[in-house]
């Protein structure tokens, strides 16, 4: 039975050096609100452990944030829990396209007692039980789960690197200058929620070139949406999850295609760091200093459209030196590299049964 309707099953009750654990499948969309809350307690007991400086995260449409899915989407999830029912750990297999993502939280009190290792071993057992041979995880560098992943088997698969910055140290007199830098011909438009209808399919053209580009190794953990319903789908899951999209759409004039994007989501979980996600150039537009416009002006219209983001969080190629170093001149100071890592789901079974 799921955590909110029944017990935890008999068979999922285990031992952990002197502390009795009980593992049970956990739904979150039918789980009291106490649970939901303490997940999120210990999510943050884990932010604050592993990556002190990034902000807290809050109960705000936090349950539709771990529960809304894109169609075709599948998620399966397990706690873990004390002998006096205080939750200690949990784990998130999400079914996509044909990988498997696995998202786990141990406590930090509770952790070198092998629990994460229990934890994921259910969660693998399942993709493996749908007929999935391969599972991925995103790892912030320089935290335990380098150490944890890389001793059962996982693979680096891909590396990229996180920047963050801080709007109170922008210098809005030259990053205009850079918003107005974009060559002839073409035309910047700031979108709240995503692409116009009209935008669309050449919108998600754009987007297919970084599929195009391919052969770095990336996992894509994340949802794709290079084709228009599969984007609308994508963006109305965001707003689901409490996540507003904003979008700023370079048109090249004389055809009316988009040239290139730039894409950053506000989480209501927190506010005040924003994403940013996707920034693109179609090959045939690069060299008109598109891609410096674009995220120029974004910052712009996100301080006008959301005033509590004070820090924009975004994740490059590190052999992407030309984005890079458009991220230098505005201000994002390098934080940490964040790792893709895969493993086989038949081999990671045998060695977790071990």
């Amino acid at each position: 039975m799921r955590a909110g309707v029944g017990p935890a099953l008999p068979s999922e009750v285990g031992t952990g050096q002197a502390v009795r654990v009980l593992f049970r499948e956990w739904d979150a969309r039918t789980a009291p609100d106490a649970e939901v809350e303490a997940l999120l307690a210990m999510l943050n007991a884990a932010l604050a452990a592993d990556q002190p400086g990034d902000p807290l995260w809050r109960n705000d449409r936090f349950r539709e944030c771990i529960t809304e899915l894109v169609p075709g989407q599948r998620r399966q999830a397990w706690t873990a829990h004390d002998g006096d029912g205080r939750l200690c750990g949990h784990v998130n297999m999400l079914l996509m396209g044909d990988t498997g993502v696995v998202e786990l939280l141990v406590h930090p009190a509770d952790r070198r007692r092998g629990l994460g290792r229990r934890l994921l071993g259910r969660a693998v057992r399942w993709a493996h039980a749908q007929g999935y041979t391969s599972v991925g995880v995103e790892v912030p560098g320089d935290t335990p789960g380098v150490a944890f992943y890389g001793g059962l088997g996982f693979r680096q698969a891909y590396a990229e690197v996180r920047s963050v910055l801080d709007l109170g140290s922008v210098d809005w007199l030259a990053l205009g200058e850079m918003a107005r830098g974009i060559g002839s011909g073409y035309r910047l438009a700031y979108h709240r929620g995503g692409p116009p209808a009209e935008l669309l399919a050449s919108y998600t053209l754009a987007k297919a070139e970084m599929r195009n580009a391919g052969g770095d190794g990336d996992l894509e953990l994340r949802p794709g949406s290079y084709d228009p319903q599969r984007l609308t789908e994508s963006l109305a899951c965001l707003e689901r999850r409490g996540m507003s999209p904003h979008v700023i759409v370079a048109v090249h004039e004389r055809s009316d295609e988009v040239a290139g994007l730039t894409e950053v989501v506000v989480p209501a979980q927190r506010p005040s760091r924003a994403d940013q996600y996707d920034t693109v150039v179609v090959p045939d537009h690069r060299g008109y200093g598109i891609d410096r416009a674009m995220k120029a002006r974004m910052l712009f219209e996100l301080r006008a459209a959301a005033p509590r983001v004070r820090e924009v969080q975004t994740w490059n190629d590190p052999q992407d030196r030309h984005l890079i170093n458009i991220n230098a001149d505005m201000g994002f100071r390098t934080d940490r590299p964040w790792l893709e890592y895969e493993a086989e789901v038949p081999a990671l079974v045998a060695r977790l049964a071990r």
